[in-house]
């Protein structure tokens, strides 16, 4: 397991274990935190994922991809550290990864 660190809207943080291989969303939605709707189930089509990745990892994350860009455009606080946790694919090199759930709309 990988151990990731976010932070809910409210502002409280957890660490969360996640299996390699399994998508960020998955992960955060299967250990129990609604905050993140993931209202698509991960098809990348409605942007309800949204997180943003602390910035000493977005390096190790890497830039959106084109489908979730556009998407991405779309939220209300996008920026740099933006990304849709059902495009980020959890592996041992993202151990330690910290997360924070973005604002709703």
């Amino acid at each position: 397991m990988t151990q990731i660190s976010l932070t809910l809207r409210d502002g409280s943080t957890h660490d969360v274990q996640i299996q390699p291989g399994v998508s960020l969303m998955h992960g955060i939605r299967e250990a129990g935190f609604d905050d993140l709707l993931a209202l698509c189930g991960g098809s990348c089509s409605c942007a309800t994922c949204h997180v943003h990745i602390t910035n000493g990892w977005i390096d190790k994350v890497g830039p959106p991809g084109v489908d979730e860009n556009d998407l991405l455009d779309g939220a209300s606080d996008r920026d740099a550290t933006s990304r849709l946790s059902c495009q980020v694919t959890i592996s041992d090199s993202l151990a330690g990864l910290t997360a924070t759930i973005a604002a709703e709309g």
